[in-house]
């Protein structure tokens, strides 16, 4: 029972700090910088490497719920988004916690403890971001609880990090994206989108070890 509680602890520690490094790099690219618009200059500039600030209101490469389903409401669109990110943390969390139990590879337990700490990072500045700070266009939000840019449930998550390793021209004879720019990799992400993808990474790469039967 003492081993189990240990390795409880263990993986628990990993989400713990996961979400530590996440939110303490949002909360101090939030109180210091206002965000970056198309054309401005990056917080830090190496080419390859930018790190800027951005505010997603949507989900993953800034797709928004109601792009695809275009009568829902924007507002609901958010409040439903950031509902079932929330219980889908429950079900991360009821599945790592079982795994744990019942002795599962270790594989399957980092990629849980990976993705769960990536989602509880995100909802957090999807719940309490935008009743905790104030406005950070074209100026530097401050710490104001109660005075934010939204209300609960309805703030942004921040991103900070782009790698846009090349940027090449396409052909002019290729169909549509003919002649047009495309930059590798352009979307900005966070700590919790990297640490989400690593998790489902890891679960996909490994899906045989993981997911093994008797």
């Amino acid at each position: 029972m003492k081993i189990k509680k240990l390795n409880l602890s263990k993986y628990f520690l990993i989400v713990f700090g996961l979400i530590l490094v996440d939110q303490v790099l949002k909360v101090y690219i939030k109180l210091n910088y206002s965000l970056t618009f198309y054309g401005d200059p990056a917080i830090i500039d190496y080419g390859w490497f930018r790190l800027l600030f951005i505010e997603n209101r949507g989900m993953a490469w800034g797709a928004k719920l109601n792009d695809f389903i275009p009568f829902i409401d924007d507002k609901f669109a958010k409040l439903f988004l950031t509902l079932f990110r929330i219980i889908a943390i429950g079900f991360i969390f009821y599945w790592l916690r079982k795994s744990i139990k019942e002795g599962a590879n270790s594989i399957l337990k980092i990629s849980l403890a990976l993705i769960l700490a990536g989602a509880i990072g995100n909802v957090i500045d999807s719940v309490f971001y935008g009743y905790l700070f104030t406005e950070s266009y074209f100026e530097v939000a401050t710490f104001s609880p109660g005075n934010g840019y939204e209300s609960l449930f309805f703030g942004n998550v921040v991103d900070m990090f782009q790698f846009p390793l090349f940027t090449l021209t396409w052909p002019d004879w290729i169909p549509s994206i003919g002649g047009n720019e495309f930059t590798f990799f352009e979307p900005v992400f966070n700590i919790a989108d990297s640490s989400i993808s690593i998790g489902i990474f890891l679960m996909i790469i490994f899906n045989n070890k993981i997911f093994l039967k008797n």
